[in-house]
């Protein structure tokens, strides 16, 4: 009995980190990351950690479909793996283009893009409901961001791009933000997306950077609503699963029972 004890105190290496299972790809901004953007680590129950990746400004992710930044990207993701993360995502939704080059090269778990989430929350919606995506900029998100996804092409999309605030001061990397005006952008892009095509069951905010405003969205439109919020809440859950407090002891005594 002693010496399994002793076994249960034995530690194993082999990251530079610990406790903080997934790693986050940034974007190279100073716009405000106010709690609830997913650059905030306030935003997170859960420690994170955090990898720049140089020259991805939001303009180039965005509008210029990250090109040129593939190596990039992977060098960062492979550093946060070795730094001891066992989970990568981003801080753009527009990123799922690199979503198997990405899985690929570090061998984890790897969430680009809240886009990711359409298929399964289509599947847990009434017949007839189906998922209409909000986005920072309609005119950049393309049926091969949803593809890559895994999502329908066909998908609704409303972008917040006719708006006065939001996506202005992303797109450009402004250092002020109303963010007042910015609700207001949001909640007029999620009532036009709702009047615009029938059967929306549920708003999927494709920016990261709306997660701020997702309560305020869904209490005007009375729809759930999903996020990077709660895509990476559900992939950390898989990567520390609940400790229910029974040690490996205790249950191979129960299982002989």
């Amino acid at each position: 009995m002693s010496n399994d004890r002793e076994a249960q105190r034995i530690a194993w290496g082999g990251k530079t980190l610990y406790g903080a299972k997934v790693g986050v790809l940034m974007l190279e901004t100073r716009f405000p990351r106010i709690p609830g953007d997913m650059g905030n680590a306030e935003t997170w129950p859960f420690p994170v950690l955090y990898k720049v990746v140089p020259g991805a400004s939001p303009r180039r992710v965005v509008c210029d479909r990250a090109e040129g930044l593939l190596d990039a990207f992977l060098s960062a993701a492979g550093e946060l793996v070795r730094l001891g993360a066992d989970g990568i995502t981003t801080t753009c939704g527009f990123l799922s283009l690199y979503q198997r080059e990405l899985a690929a090269h570090v061998g984890v778990p790897v969430a680009t893009s809240s886009l990711m989430q359409i298929p399964f929350i289509e599947r847990v919606l009434p017949p007839g409901k189906r998922v209409g995506v909000l986005t920072v900029s309609a005119a950049n998100l393309t049926e091969e961001h949803l593809v890559a996804a895994g999502a329908d092409p066909a998908t609704p999309v409303t972008g917040t791009d006719g708006g006065s605030e939001f996506t202005r001061v992303l797109i450009n990397d402004e250092v002020r933000l109303d963010v007042a005006a910015a609700e207001r952008d949001i909640l007029a892009a999620g009532e036009e997306l709702v009047e615009k095509h029938a059967g929306i069951g549920a708003v999927l905010l494709e920016c990261t950077n709306m997660v701020p405003y997702a309560r305020a969205l869904s209490q005007r439109l009375r729809l759930p609503v999903f996020s990077i919020y709660t895509f990476v809440t559900w992939f950390h859950a898989g990567l520390v699963p609940r400790d229910f407090g029974h040690p490996a002891s205790a249950l191979s005594e129960w299982r002989e029972r």
